[in-house]
């Protein structure tokens, strides 16, 4: 029978040494959900594992962008489908871990994005968007979708415009569009895992010895190195939470110590809204880091949970 098991957690929860241990024991191999180890000369500030951290277990779906691209949950879907299915036509687990909900989520129900036309109307909304402000862009969204308007922040131009984008191409508001979507059986059923710390302090203190061991192992420079290739500061890539904050710092903005207090703080209200994502999915066998419960006894709760699922 198929196995296929989703890992997922907050930032540095333990999710990579976990899915890389039970990939080992279980004779799987991993597909990375994290949005931003896809792309490529990113490794330290996304946690990216190294080849030796991989412990000869195959991995997918990192280093597949190049960071000047704008990589989209549908295009993550469309290239991490056909790697599951392969995984398992081979007898293989296929072990999906990650930190992006909503690439996780949208890769298991096999989401029917709306198309990316190439016909002008980005381009034109975005114009419109420039020279009449975002307000009258959300109005606007507003009069034809009222529900995807509520959801959606002033400062969240890129969906608004999504939005007005899917409805002047296909005559469908992004709400009927995902409506119809969510109503579609789901491409995959995995065994669901999720990874949280009992006291959350103790999380909040992994976050912070992260942060800093990164700027140890080189994060500046591979910052400077990013730019020195040509990357767009305001690339999707680098307005990830560890590269916009020290570019700040680069650019003498602020001092060192702050940018790595702020990627601290950041990282912190991230691993937050983590945690609330994935609590919605009550499919999930949670596993709680305490005192007494550690990564052994971690690992041998995920195998049996992944062995006695019925899956």
């Amino acid at each position: 029978m198929d196995k296929i098991i989703c890992i997922a957690g907050p930032t540095a929860s333990g999710k990579t040494a976990l899915s890389i241990a039970l990939a080992q024991e279980l004779g799987g191999e991993i597909v990375s959900c994290d949005s931003m180890q896809v792309y490529r000369h990113m490794d330290i500030g996304t946690a990216k594992p190294s080849v030796s951290e991989r412990r000869g277990i195959k991995h997918y779906m990192l280093d597949v962008a190049d960071p000047r691209e704008d990589y989209s949950v549908s295009r993550y879907c469309r290239e991490a489908a056909p790697i599951v299915e392969d995984i398992l036509a081979r007898g293989k687990a296929a072990i999906i871990v990650g930190g992006t909900g909503l690439y996780m989520d949208s890769l298991i129900r096999g989401n029917d994005f709306a198309p990316f036309p190439s016909t002008g109307v980005r381009e034109r909304l975005e114009a419109e968007a420039d020279a009449l402000g975002m307000e009258a862009m959300l109005r606007r969204l507003q009069a034809i979708d009222p529900d995807a308007a509520a959801r959606l922040h002033l400062s969240d131009r890129k969906r608004i415009l999504r939005a007005l984008e899917v409805y002047l191409e296909t005559g469908e508001t992004i709400t009927a569009h995902n409506q119809r979507t969510q109503a579609i059986p789901p491409r995959f059923s995995p065994v669901w895992i999720a990874l949280e710390d009992e006291n959350r302090q103790n999380l909040y203190a992994r976050i912070d010895r992260r942060v800093d061991m990164m700027l140890e192992q080189g994060l500046l420079a591979e910052i400077q190195g990013l730019l020195a290739m040509g990357i767009p500061r305001k690339s999707t890539a680098m307005q990830a939470i560890g590269y916009k904050e020290f570019l700040a710092a680069l650019d003498g903005l602020c001092t060192l110590e702050q940018a790595a207090e702020l990627v601290k703080q950041s990282s912190r209200h991230y691993a937050k809204r983590q945690l609330t994502w994935f609590r919605r999915n009550e499919k999930f066998h949670w596993l709680r880091r305490s005192g007494s419960f550690g990564s052994e006894e971690i690992l041998a709760a995920a195998r049996r949970i992944a062995l006695e699922s019925d899956n």
